[in-house]
């Protein structure tokens, strides 16, 4: 096993073998969108099925992979591969595409001429068997607070409407209840992070999606996995919240800001 909270400059493909199986509660990372950017050449090295088979492999029952990904247009077409990795996760390594998040943007990079802007990614989540964790953010205002659920549910047959009474034996709402699968984050320099020096990625996510995600689906004290880290905003939140981490990052540029990200905590 390798020393956990720490990080590794180093391909993950060299050193996730080294990390036993069933290990790791949490992954959380984002891989390169096909080849959008070139990350000084490294995209060519990511290398998806064997990471998945690996990630699968060292991930505990119960675990989730939580894979914040997007596709790129190619000739005018976008590529798909984001979709085909979560088929590949389902088919090829087993796991349950618990869920699909939208991670939806305040704005966006490249003005679209002939379609709608591009303001989303996917935060995929994929569970090895049925999740162990689950702690939902609870931060939704409810538009009916102290009434319990009502309306009618069309079940199977469409002449067969249930009141939603008889099917939902819940409390009486609250002021907040849980949150939907679309998660807004305000983009764009400030907002990601204060940490100046991890701008000099080409490609950070906001701290407060990294955080969500950890609280979501890790308790404290697991073990959270960034085989590709970038500039470690996932390993930094990870720490904050005192949960343990492992990160690895080929690029030694990312990895240098990696370090010094996590050393100013």
């Amino acid at each position: 096993m390798l020393e956990i909270n720490k990080i590794y400059n180093c391909d993950c493909l060299e050193t996730l073998p080294l990390i036993e199986d069933q290990t790791i509660d949490l992954v959380l990372t984002s891989p390169s969108y096909d080849k959008i950017r070139e990350y000084n050449g490294y995209v060519n090295s990511f290398k998806f099925e064997p990471i998945a088979k690996e990630l699968t492999r060292v991930l505990k029952p119960g675990g989730m992979i939580v894979w914040v990904v997007n596709d790129q247009y190619i000739k005018g077409s976008r590529s798909l591969t984001s979709f085909k990795q979560c088929i590949f996760f389902k088919e090829q390594c087993g796991l349950n595409v618990h869920d699909i998040i939208i991670y939806q943007k305040s704005g966006f990079n490249f003005p679209a001429n002939n379609r709608y802007h591009q303001t989303y990614e996917q935060i995929q989540c994929l569970s090895k068997g049925p999740p162990k964790t689950f702690n939902p953010l609870m931060d939704r205002k409810n538009a009916y607070p102290g009434q319990k659920a009502h309306g009618k549910h069309r079940g199977h047959d469409e002449n067969n409407c249930v009141d939603m009474s008889q099917i939902v034996k819940s409390k009486p709402a609250g002021e907040y209840g849980k949150r939907t699968n679309v998660w807004y984050y305000k983009v764009g320099g400030g907002h990601v992070t204060k940490d100046k020096i991890a701008y000099q990625h080409p490609a950070i996510f906001p701290e407060e999606l990294a955080k969500d995600c950890i609280l979501s689906f890790s308790n404290p004290g697991n073990i959270l996995l960034d085989p590709m880290a970038g500039s470690s905003t996932s390993l930094k939140m990870a720490k904050l919240l005192n949960r343990n981490y492992l990160g690895m990052e080929v690029n030694p540029t990312y990895y240098a800001i990696s370090i010094e990200r996590i050393n100013n905590i």
